[in-house]
């Protein structure tokens, strides 16, 4: 089992999202989050006063996947969310030592579904 997460552009949900779908990936957790990379952030004008913005809004998808589910859910992460620009995301792939479905109480593999 492993937990992948990824930060992705706002934008690029509705892609990711369908592209997991084909991949019969379906279930996820969003969140917004705020943070910068390789970007540095940007110059934004806003009623005639320069402010430099150096977090950006980005999506933040947190995705449990049995271990033959974990190549195909980060093809579909990649080819949602790539535009090519910098700034289209990163993507990390962690361990999961247990999950835990508090409904059914059934635990491992069976419990991510």
């Amino acid at each position: 089992m492993k937990l992948i997460i990824a930060y992705i552009q706002p934008d690029r949900l509705n892609p990711v999202k369908q592209a997991l779908y084909a991949r019969e990936v379906y279930k996820m957790s969003v969140t917004n989050a705020l943070g910068c990379g390789q970007q540095q952030g940007h110059l934004q004008t806003w009623r005639g006063t320069v402010r430099e913005v150096n977090l950006l809004k980005k999506l933040r998808l947190a995705i449990a996947v049995n271990d033959d589910f974990v190549e195909k859910t980060i093809e579909g992460i990649c080819e949602g969310a790539r535009t090519g620009n910098i700034g289209d995301g990163k993507i990390f792939v962690l361990p999961m030592d247990e999950c835990i479905r508090i409904r059914t109480g059934e635990r491992g593999s069976a419990a991510i579904g």
